[in-house]
Protein backbone atom coordinates (compact mmCIF):
# COMPACT_ATOMS: atom_id res chain seq x y z
CA UNK A 1 0.00 0.00 0.00
CA UNK A 2 1.77 3.51 -0.55
CA UNK A 3 1.55 6.29 1.55
CA UNK A 4 1.25 9.71 0.09
CA UNK A 5 2.40 13.11 1.93
CA UNK A 6 1.64 16.66 0.23
CA UNK A 7 3.90 19.42 0.94
CA UNK A 8 4.69 23.02 -0.28
CA UNK A 9 1.40 24.28 0.40
CA UNK A 10 0.99 27.69 2.68
CA UNK A 11 -0.10 31.33 2.23
CA UNK A 12 0.19 33.34 -0.33
CA UNK A 13 -1.22 36.74 -1.92
CA UNK A 14 -3.74 36.46 -5.00
CA UNK A 15 -1.77 36.42 -8.51
CA UNK A 16 0.78 34.29 -6.87
CA UNK A 17 2.41 30.78 -7.36
CA UNK A 18 2.61 27.63 -5.09
CA UNK A 19 4.35 24.39 -6.34
CA UNK A 20 2.65 21.48 -4.26
CA UNK A 21 4.16 17.90 -4.36
CA UNK A 22 3.01 14.64 -3.93
CA UNK A 23 5.43 12.36 -2.69
CA UNK A 24 4.93 8.17 -2.33
CA UNK A 25 6.77 6.05 0.10
CA UNK A 26 5.65 1.93 0.90
CA UNK A 27 5.25 1.68 -3.23
CA UNK A 28 6.45 2.91 -5.83
CA UNK A 29 4.54 5.49 -7.95
CA UNK A 30 4.93 4.13 -10.99
CA UNK A 31 2.45 1.33 -9.87
CA UNK A 32 -0.67 3.70 -9.96
CA UNK A 33 -1.67 4.46 -13.19
CA UNK A 34 -3.69 7.58 -11.97
CA UNK A 35 -2.72 10.53 -9.65
CA UNK A 36 -5.18 12.78 -9.15
CA UNK A 37 -5.09 16.43 -7.12
CA UNK A 38 -8.58 17.32 -5.32
CA UNK A 39 -9.06 19.62 -3.10
CA UNK A 40 -12.24 20.84 -0.44
CA UNK A 41 -13.15 23.99 0.64
CA UNK A 42 -14.75 25.13 4.33
CA UNK A 43 -18.22 23.91 3.90
CA UNK A 44 -17.83 22.26 -0.13
CA UNK A 45 -17.59 19.17 -1.47
CA UNK A 46 -14.26 18.00 -2.49
CA UNK A 47 -13.81 18.78 -5.61
CA UNK A 48 -11.38 17.49 -8.86
CA UNK A 49 -8.68 19.94 -9.82
CA UNK A 50 -6.41 17.88 -11.76
CA UNK A 51 -4.71 14.19 -12.86
CA UNK A 52 -2.03 12.56 -14.77
CA UNK A 53 -1.56 9.22 -16.26
CA UNK A 54 1.22 6.97 -15.18
CA UNK A 55 3.60 7.64 -18.42
CA UNK A 56 2.60 11.60 -17.43
CA UNK A 57 1.21 11.83 -21.77
CA UNK A 58 -2.27 12.36 -20.69
CA UNK A 59 -3.50 14.84 -18.17
CA UNK A 60 -6.86 16.28 -17.51
CA UNK A 61 -7.84 19.47 -15.46
CA UNK A 62 -10.68 21.33 -14.03
CA UNK A 63 -12.34 23.82 -15.98
CA UNK A 64 -11.72 26.41 -13.09
CA UNK A 65 -7.83 25.16 -13.41
CA UNK A 66 -6.95 24.67 -16.62
CA UNK A 67 -4.71 27.52 -18.14
CA UNK A 68 -3.24 28.05 -14.53
CA UNK A 69 -2.16 24.66 -13.39
CA UNK A 70 0.02 22.41 -14.41
CA UNK A 71 0.58 18.67 -13.42
CA UNK A 72 3.09 16.89 -13.86
CA UNK A 73 5.24 13.56 -12.64
CA UNK A 74 8.79 12.50 -11.64
CA UNK A 75 8.37 8.38 -11.37
CA UNK A 76 11.51 8.29 -10.57
CA UNK A 77 11.83 10.53 -7.27
CA UNK A 78 7.61 8.95 -6.66
CA UNK A 79 6.42 12.34 -6.66
CA UNK A 80 3.85 14.25 -8.42
CA UNK A 81 3.57 18.06 -8.75
CA UNK A 82 1.13 20.84 -9.21
CA UNK A 83 2.24 23.96 -10.00
CA UNK A 84 -0.08 26.61 -9.25
CA UNK A 85 -0.12 29.60 -10.92
CA UNK A 86 -2.21 32.95 -11.03
CA UNK A 87 -4.19 32.11 -7.78
CA UNK A 88 -7.19 33.78 -6.60
CA UNK A 89 -9.44 33.69 -3.31
CA UNK A 90 -11.19 30.99 -4.91
CA UNK A 91 -8.62 28.55 -5.11
CA UNK A 92 -8.22 28.57 -1.07
CA UNK A 93 -9.06 25.14 0.12
CA UNK A 94 -7.29 21.95 1.89
CA UNK A 95 -5.14 19.80 -1.67
CA UNK A 96 -5.69 16.24 -1.15
CA UNK A 97 -3.24 13.86 -3.54
CA UNK A 98 -5.67 10.93 -4.45
CA UNK A 99 -3.59 7.67 -6.70
CA UNK A 100 -5.16 4.56 -8.06
CA UNK A 101 -4.37 1.77 -9.92
CA UNK A 102 -6.51 1.68 -12.69
CA UNK A 103 -6.00 3.58 -15.76
CA UNK A 104 -9.58 5.17 -16.39
CA UNK A 105 -9.69 8.68 -16.80
CA UNK A 106 -11.94 10.11 -13.34
CA UNK A 107 -12.60 13.04 -11.76
CA UNK A 108 -14.55 11.38 -9.13
CA UNK A 109 -13.09 11.59 -5.66
CA UNK A 110 -14.74 7.79 -5.42
CA UNK A 111 -12.71 6.45 -8.56
CA UNK A 112 -8.81 6.95 -6.38
CA UNK A 113 -8.09 4.33 -3.66
CA UNK A 114 -5.45 5.87 -1.69
CA UNK A 115 -5.47 9.41 -0.18
CA UNK A 116 -2.58 11.59 1.39
CA UNK A 117 -3.16 13.39 4.86
CA UNK A 118 -4.22 17.21 2.70
CA UNK A 119 -2.24 20.40 3.12
CA UNK A 120 -3.90 23.94 3.06
CA UNK A 121 -3.30 26.34 0.56
CA UNK A 122 -4.63 29.90 1.13
CA UNK A 123 -4.75 32.67 -1.23
CA UNK A 124 -5.31 36.14 0.43
CA UNK A 125 -6.39 39.71 -1.11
Amino acid sequence: QVQLVESGGGLVQAGGSLRLSCAASGRPLSTYNKVGWFRQAPGKEREFVAAISWSGSSTWYADSVKGRFTISRDNARNTVYLQMNTLTLEDTAVYYCAADRSATRSTRPRDYEYWGQGIQVTVSS
